[in-house]
């Protein structure tokens, strides 16, 4: 038994990145474990360079990515044994990576790097710049960045317009915090957190009686039409809300930054235009 596993160590000691005393790369190889890194990664560093990205951007519900592009790379459930495989120069994970998986992967040579869950676009920015500079392309994450501060200046309401109370109400009707990264993007997009005012945290509940009891100008309905958990989102008593506007935010565009805050300023705007044309009809059907 002892003969065997010093066999398999030996066979996992030849899959590994550089050694110590090689000189890193000027454009790494990567596998990302962190769906947000990985919707950065596809848009500032060679194909070449990116060996796998998460499973999470190969499925429809958690992908922050546009599916033809991620199913481009392979996907990696981030096992060890899969990562070692693979042989890449650098493994970019989240900050809740276990412990013993970073210890294993930096002990057969490959840098790990973790980023932490983006609270504003500011951390969005940094982290961009980090990941852009870590894969050699760091012209490449400052034209990303020109690119969301373009979408939030083209987004952003006039000075004297009041913010539109609104709820982001999530499959089976959760909120994000007053400090989650769409929180930052929907006030610099001339809304204001109608759920952060009530008091409500991260991933707290809202009732569909407490909606109703106290609605505000507009819900943006972000739920998962794939299970059940979206009909409250499209409950009929809303259509009671003789006052309240709805609008569907794809979820897609809630849990990241990089280049999904452009696509999310801009869907924001269209929706604060559509709601400036007056009128109560709801684009989410009841």
């Amino acid at each position: 038994m002892r003969a065997l596993l010093a066999a398999a160590l030996a066979a996992l000691a030849g899959c590994t990145g550089p050694g110590p005393a090689e000189q890193p790369r000027e454009h790494p190889t990567i596998v990302s474990l962190n769906p947000c890194s990985d919707a950065i990664l596809a848009d500032v560093v060679d194909p070449s360079q990116i060996l796998a990205i998460s499973h999470y951007s190969h499925d429809p519900r958690s992908s922050s990515i546009d599916l033809r592009v991620a199913r481009r790379f392979p996907a990696t459930g981030g096992t060890v044994e899969e990562i070692l495989a693979l042989k890449p120069d650098v493994v970019v994970a989240g900050t809740f990576m276990p412990s013993a998986t970073r210890i294993a992967l930096e002990r057969f040579g490959i840098r790990v790097e973790s980023f932490a869950i983006e609270h504003d676009v500011p951390e969005s920015i940094e982290q961009i710049r980090g990941l852009a500079r870590l894969t050699g392309h760091p012209e490449r994450g400052e034209r990303l960045v020109q690119g969301i501060e373009r979408a939030l200046a083209r987004a952003a309401p006039a000075a004297s317009s009041p913010a539109i109370p609104a709820v982001v109400w999530q499959s089976g009707g959760i909120v994000p915090g007053p400090d989650a990264l769409i929180s930052d993007i929907m006030r610099r997009t001339g809304f204001s957190s109608h759920s952060a005012a009530r008091g409500l945290r991260q991933a707290d509940y809202l009732p569909l009686e407490e909606m109703l009891a106290d609605p505000p100008r507009l819900i943006l309905a972000a739920g998962d039409s794939s299970t059940g958990e979206d009909r409250m989102l499209q409950h009929p008593a809303l259509e009671s809300l003789a006052d309240t506007r709805r609008h569907v935010l794809d979820p897609s565009l809630i849990f990241c930054g990089g280049p999904t805050i452009i696509r999310a300023a801009e869907r924001l705007r269209e929706i604060r235009q559509a709601m400036a044309t007056g009128g109560t009809q709801a684009e989410v059907a009841g």
